[in-house]
């Protein structure tokens, strides 16, 4: 059950006030189970150890935002904005994923087991010892671009490589 103080202090969309009530209550669970932050301005909030369990933060504005340990099990965060936020640790078991912008964001040790990260952007973003399988990886939207960017550069490569070699012969006869 979410707590009503905590959501109606995060719904202020203030992140110092909220990172600065968090600094007061550091021994207070931060229950948000089940919220609808969708389209919350959240960025650089304090929500590490968070549990935000099924929570609505789509189209969030969550970046540089702490959610280190956080527990987001199939919440929503299509759409959101999660660059250079620390999810070290998170368990985003079966969370939706799907078109974040996730660049730069530290994922490392993260649990994504079953999320769908469909068009997820995953440029530049920490995945050491992440829980993500190939086949989430490779419906990324970065994957799918470097595949591409990939595939038109050995393309390039074959067409100078095959193209005729005209200056070879240059200024060759035949005695």
């Amino acid at each position: 059950m979410a707590n009503q103080q905590q959501v109606d202090l995060l719904k202020q969309e203030v992140a110092t006030a909220w990172n600065m009530w968090r600094e007061e209550h550091p021994g207070t669970a931060i229950e948000l189970n089940g919220v609808d932050l969708s389209e919350a301005n959240l960025g650089e909030v304090n929500l590490a150890g968070a549990d935000l369990s099924f929570a609505n933060l789509s189209r969030a504005d969550l970046n540089h935002a702490n959610l280190n340990r956080a527990v987001l099990v199939r919440a929503n965060l299509s759409g959101a904005e999660l660059a250079g936020a620390d999810l070290s640790y998170a368990v985003l078991r079966e969370a939706d994923l799907s078109e974040a912008n996730l660049r730069g964001a530290d994922l490392a040790g993260a649990d994504l087991s079953n999320a769908d990260v469909r068009e997820a952007r995953l440029d530049w973003a920490l995945l050491e010892g992440a829980l993500i399988t190939p086949e989430q990886h490779e419906s990324t939207a970065f994957c799918r671009d470097r595949q591409s960017r990939m595939a038109s550069w050995l393309a390039r490569l074959w067409q100078v490589i095959s193209a005729p070699l005209s200056c070879w012969s240059v200024g060759t006869t035949a005695h």
